[in-house]
């Protein structure tokens, strides 16, 4: 592994600084972070580290500090050092599984966390590790366990905070199943005094901590439906206003929402049914997904997944065993394919944004493939896709029509969502083929690479109209927001 810190000429000289110095180092660090001086103390514990690279608790500082200015990858370098020299530090090892996960690199997390685990039995935070990670790798009692363990008694973890003036305080509602919502960028540590609260643990006799808000942090109705009736639960200890309320929630499951919206004018479902393993594995498969009302060919997707993965089209009953082999789950969601191809022969998603009752324009990604996101389309190299998608962003509207448009409107006020996303195609009559609904999606910023500079007042919009969200509904000036 590389060092963090390179050896100068005169290493040996630096691993043998005085202690005085070291010592007035690392109280100026802390006192830099505690007065908030955040990019200093981080120079301060480089400075630090040149005179003595081993450093642990500089180690982690920098590590901590890197971590929540959004600098994930050089946070990453950092517990990887730290882990590397002081093998036996159990909290380096779960900081540095925490950004694994963030990778979903869940087999090296876990070998990091059951570590941490064997240096001190007792850690919480590498028990709450295991209990996310080991749902995903198909060990669903396991992580109960672990969870019990993480949580009992301590549903309710005070966040770091930051900022040099009283904080907005809110209760944020996650599941440690996943599925949950990625708002961390707009609930700044500079801003935000957040109090996690584990759903599913929540036990009615634990205190809550004053607040001024509820931020329901929980998206993935199919994945974390435990950790929903936990959170309604928990409303009915608090008067705060609440975004997203779990019920809303609740209620937008893949299959749940095919069959609501499916009503609606102008709007076109995928009929979704979720079928137990053994019955597609079996030799009338086909015969039992007629009588549900399938045809081939279909989509067959893992639960709780996102961003297309683990989730496929099968092309006919004798490509099913197949598919199988490469989907995780006891049950999968067998979904109607939409064919979404335009007449120029491509796909085309759209996202919109539910944000306190308005929709925005987030992107229309264009690509040959049906299994489109905007990552993976045809949007880099293709100059006539980006400018179709900045016609999208400028003008919805106009590019929709107005039968989509009063469709998505539609769709918006049936599920509820104060945060939320509608993922879509058109139909050659202009109606809504929806793909999914639910409070899961993304705002993403866009690349730095200059071919994205159209793309930036769009999603700027977006971010502002969440901010104004958060500020009035905490019921403080949109001014404390920055």
């Amino acid at each position: 592994m590389q060092p963090l810190i390179e050896n100068s000429p005169d290493a040996s000289a630096s691993m043998q600084a005085p202690e005085r110095l070291t010592d007035l180092l690392w109280k100026r660090g802390l006192l830099l972070e505690q007065t908030g001086s955040s990019a200093v103390a981080r120079e301060n514990w480089l400075l630090l580290l040149r005179h003595q690279p081993a450093h642990l608790g500089a180690l982690k500082r920098l590590g901590d500090l890197l971590l929540a200015a959004g600098d994930e990858a050089e946070a990453q370098r950092v517990f990887a050092e730290a882990v590397a020299l002081h093998s036996s530090d159990a909290v380096s090892r779960v900081q540095l599984a925490k950004l694994l996960i963030k990778q979903k690199q869940y087999t090296a997390a876990r070998e990091h966390l059951e570590h941490a685990l064997t240096l001190d039995p007792n850690l919480r935070p590498a028990h709450a590790g295991l209990a996310f990670i080991l749902h995903g790798l198909g060990e669903p009692e396991l992580a109960a366990w672990h969870g019990r363990i993480a949580f009992h008694g301590q549903c309710v973890v005070t966040a770091n905070y930051r900022g040099d003036r009283p904080p907005v305080t809110v209760l944020e509602l996650i599941s440690t199943h996943g599925g949950n919502v990625r708002l961390q960028s707009f609930l700044s540590d500079r801003i935000f005094q957040r109090y996690l609260v584990t759903a599913e643990f929540y036990d009615p006799s634990t205190p809550l901590p004053a607040h001024q808000l509820v931020v329901n942090s929980i998206g993935d109705a199919d994945l974390a439906a435990g950790a929903l009736a936990g959170a309604e639960r928990l409303l009915a200890q608090t008067k705060a206003p609440v975004i997203n309320p779990p019920a809303a929630v609740l209620a937008t499951g893949r299959a749940a929402v095919a069959q609501r919206l499916a009503k609606l004018p102008g709007v076109r479902t995928a009929r979704t049914s979720t079928v137990q393993r053994a019955v597609l594995a079996a030799p009338d498969a086909e015969a039992k997904l007629a009588a549900l009302g399938f045809a081939f060919p279909l989509l067959l997707r893992s639960p709780g997944f996102h961003g297309g993965a683990h989730f496929l089209r099968v092309e006919a009953a004798d490509d099913l065993p197949a598919a199988l082999d490469q989907l995780p789950g006891a049950a999968l969601m067998v979904i109607e394919y939409l064919d979404a191809r335009s007449s120029d022969g491509k796909f085309r998603k759209y996202r919109a944004m539910m944000i306190d009752g308005r929709l925005y324009p987030l992107h229309c990604a264009v690509g040959s493939q049906w299994k489109i996101h905007y990552f993976s389309a045809e949007m880099a190299d293709y100059p006539e896709h980006r400018a179709e998608d900045a016609a999208f962003l400028e003008d919805m509207p106009a590019m929709l029509g107005a039968r989509a448009m009063a469709a998505l409107g539609s769709i918006q006020a049936a599920l509820g969502l104060d945060y939320g996303g509608i993922d879509f195609g058109l139909s050659e009559n202009g109606d809504v083929l929806l793909f999914e609904a639910n409070a899961t999606m993304v705002i993403l910023p866009p690349g730095e690479d200059s071919r994205w500079d159209y793309r930036r007042p769009a999603v700027e919009r977006v971010c502002r109209a969440v901010h104004a969200m958060l500020a009035a509904k905490a019921g403080v000036g949109l001014a404390a927001m920055g």
